[in-house]
């Protein structure tokens, strides 16, 4: 009997911390509504959106999509970067293939390489775009040509 209430307190008070975790958790996202969209976002094109993750530091976007073994049709990553500048992509350890978009400051395509395919060797190419880009947009390969994105589109960004 002893037993059976010490398992209980442990079960009771491991409970009551879980909840206070997600009360905390809730009341900080709700007081902070600038946190809530911290992680993802959405980039839209005519009717065709996506739920993108931000790479928003260095160490997001060196690993960007690296090790992921598939991709939703609707999901993406958005690499954004401070300024505007030349920013060369690779596939060093990623394992499915993409569609790489540079974007600039007033969210228009300015270069795509589609269907970049994962790296398997030691040195890996970089796509390196002939534009400056404020974003990166990497989706599923092929996705580029079934929702006929082109340079020159503009793309609805929310972050």
């Amino acid at each position: 009997m002893l037993k059976i209430k010490k398992n209980f307190k442990i079960l009771l008070i491991t409970a009551i911390a879980i909840l206070f975790w997600l009360y905390l958790y809730f009341i900080k996202l709700l007081t902070f509504p600038h946190l809530q969209n911290s992680l993802f976002g959405s980039v839209c094109f005519e009717e065709h959106c996506f739920q993108v993750e931000l790479a928003k530091t260095e160490t997001e976007r060196s690993k960007g999509l690296m090790y992921r073994e598939n991709l939703d049709k609707d999901k993406g990553m958005l690499f954004i970067f401070e300024k505007e500048g030349i920013y060369p992509f690779w596939m060093k350890n990623t394992l499915i293939p993409l569609d790489i978009i540079w974007i600039d400051g007033n969210d228009k395509i300015v270069f795509i390489s589609q269907n970049v395919q994962p790296c398997k060797s030691l040195i890996c190419p970089t796509v390196m775009p002939p534009v400056a880009a404020k974003y990166v947009l990497e989706l599923n390969a092929g996705t580029c040509q079934d929702i006929n994105l082109r340079v020159g589109d503009f793309l609805d960004i929310k972050t």
